[in-house]
């Protein structure tokens, strides 16, 4: 075992004395130590119930002969954080979280570790530190929220969002803006639809790297809490048989999780977050794969933003394992994948049924024939840009317009909510990359001012930065190279048309090559935004969007 290094022999008494002042047995010292990583705090609310998951997997670590040892993970509400400077330091929270339970995970010689994460960059700042300190480690997140209901329809953040600029509108008086302030966010967890948290958490099962309900299950049942106490007997299954993240998570997981990601029609950031953990495995994903996959992968289900379905109905409906096993029926899965569970992928969805197909379309009657993530391409995202195929209108697929162009989320925002936004308008919002933010600031402000004014069928909007999952209509981010390091989105000019082709996963502006290169000659750079603290180093370390914006080591 790792741990005997600190537990075993003379030499290590000087350790011994500190495992006394925990107040270790002796009977303790013979066992495992299993690190829970435990991201519970008080301000984020798919978090604040996670110090009972916490207690269920040590109860199943202890039941199963092993010694938990918990320790914490950071996490930023992204909600909270929204529309503001907060949001600068989101993103960049997957990289402290990778780093700083690597350095706890491997400075106290953990034998096996328990994840417990929930929200955006907790999970995939979890899955990259599994990969470094590749030790037998299981998932187990803290689970979605329920939605909430107003007027007899279910709710969910977006709703939130959408209502703050349908009130800026005139579209809803005050009283119903308080309305749904109240009853939009009803439980503890995860927000409700496929935002970035559910869809993390749902591709981790899909990975391989969480049990069966990881990315379903609501926060608030009991079948959450006893899922815990699996999580935590079964990473002591795993220990005994030497299974570990990278023998887990290979090349053709990803794959796997890239085309239930289409399925699924997940949040955009999954985009960000597969690349950066495949990365952290020695596994190099092209953005151009994820346009392969969809070219042949369905998209099965429409959950929030971009239907009326939240996670709740999905877990309802068979959960993770009923899809992918929709999925397997075209072949499309590799099923001999090795699963935290012991099993393959296909002994793991074996026989996991379809229950409503409603909300999983069969294969045969799919909401699209192709995913719910397009990869565009052309002269103003030379290098890639992302959106939610399966959130936009149909309307919308292909689109010309002018450009309305704003260098921060800010001033969009303030023009759209004082109407200044037309229909056919392309808002372009830039230096909000990972360099240029610095942080790469999530747009649903924006996106849903737009939604809320009944603009999002005319109106589209592109951004360096990027979205939340809860956003819906033709966003598309992560345009690469950002604005920050001369990309076109820089020489963008207010009045050029724009041209969106997401059918064709186009993306240009209708300007001559030789004025594109009459602006770059005019072009300058701007002065970094934040030149102190953890922004600044994290700008100078980032690469673009296309790459999974990780930290790049300077040699």
């Amino acid at each position: 075992m790792i741990s005997d290094s600190v537990k075993k022999g003379l030499d290590a008494a000087p350790q011994r004395s500190l495992f006394n002042a925990l107040g270790f047995t002796q009977e303790e010292m013979k066992k495992p130590l299993v690190g829970i990583v435990s991201s519970y705090n008080e301000i984020v609310p798919g978090h604040m119930n996670l110090d009972k998951i916490v207690e269920a997997v040590k109860l199943g670590v202890a039941m199963a002969g092993g010694v938990p040892v918990v320790f914490p993970a950071i996490a930023v509400c992204d909600g909270i954080a929204m529309g503001h400077v907060g949001m600068k330091y989101s993103l960049v929270t997957r990289d402290l979280i990778a780093d700083s339970t690597e350095a706890m995970a491997i400075a106290h010689a953990f034998d096996a570790l328990v994840m417990v994460p929930n929200c955006d960059k907790n999970v995939p700042g979890l899955l990259m530190a599994a990969a470094r300190v590749n030790v037998p480690t299981i998932f187990v997140s803290g689970g979605p929220m329920l939605a909430g209901r107003i007027d007899g329809e279910k709710t969910s953040l977006s709703s939130m969002f959408e209502a703050v600029g349908a009130y800026h509108g005139g579209l809803i008086d005050e009283a119903k803006l308080l309305e749904y302030e109240n009853k939009t966010c009803p439980t503890c967890g995860s927000c409700s639809g496929m935002y970035t948290a559910n869809s993390m958490n749902c591709l981790t099962e899909v990975l391989g790297m969480g049990l069966k309900g990881n990315g379903t299950i609501p926060a608030v049942y009991s079948d959450r809490i006893k899922l815990a106490k699996k999580a935590g007997m079964q990473v002591m299954e795993l220990l005994r048989n030497n299974i570990r993240p990278r023998d887990i998570m290979t090349e053709a997981a990803f794959r796997n999780a890239l085309t239930m990601d289409m399925a699924l029609g997940c949040s955009t950031n999954s985009m960000l977050h597969l690349p950066a953990i495949a990365h952290e495995c020695g596994i190099e994903i092209n953005p151009d794969i994820a346009n392969e996959i969809s070219s042949k992968t369905p998209n099965l289900c429409h959950l929030a933003p971009a239907g009326h379905a939240y996670i709740e109905e999905l877990n309802e409906a068979g959960g993770i394992y009923a899809v992918m096993n929709e999925i397997n029926k075209l072949g499309l899965l590799d099923t001999s994948c090795i699963t935290c569970t012991g099993k393959t992928v296909g002994e793991n969805i074996e026989g996991c049924k379809n229950l409503n197909p409603e909300i999983i379309r069969p294969v045969e009657n799919p909401y699209s024939q192709t995913g719910g993530i397009a990869v565009l391409r052309g002269n103003l995202a030379p290098d890639t840009g992302v959106v939610k195929r399966s959130a936009v209108v149909p309307e919308m697929l292909q689109h010309e317009g002018p450009a309305r162009v704003f260098d921060c989320e800010e001033d969009a925002v303030a023009a759209i909510n004082g109407g200044k936004i037309n229909p056919g308008d392309v808002v372009v919002i830039r230096y909000e990359g990972p360099k240029g933010g610095p942080g790469m600031r999530e747009m649903l402000s924006p996106t849903s001012a737009i939604a809320g004014r009944g603009l999002g069928s005319t109106v589209a909007l592109i951004t360096d930065g990027r979205f939340s999952g809860a956003s819906r209509g033709a966003s598309i981010g992560h345009v690469s190279p950002e604005a920050a390091v001369g990309g076109n989105i820089a020489l963008v000019e207010e009045g050029d048309i724009i041209k969106i082709d997401i059918i064709n996963n186009t993306l240009d502006m209708l300007v001559s090559d030789e004025e594109l290169e009459r602006r770059r000659a005019n072009w300058k750079p701007r002065k970094p935004a934040i030149t102190s603290g953890y922004l600044a180093r994290y700008a100078s370390l980032v690469t673009s969007g296309n790459k999974g914006a990780v930290l790049e080591s300077k040699q």
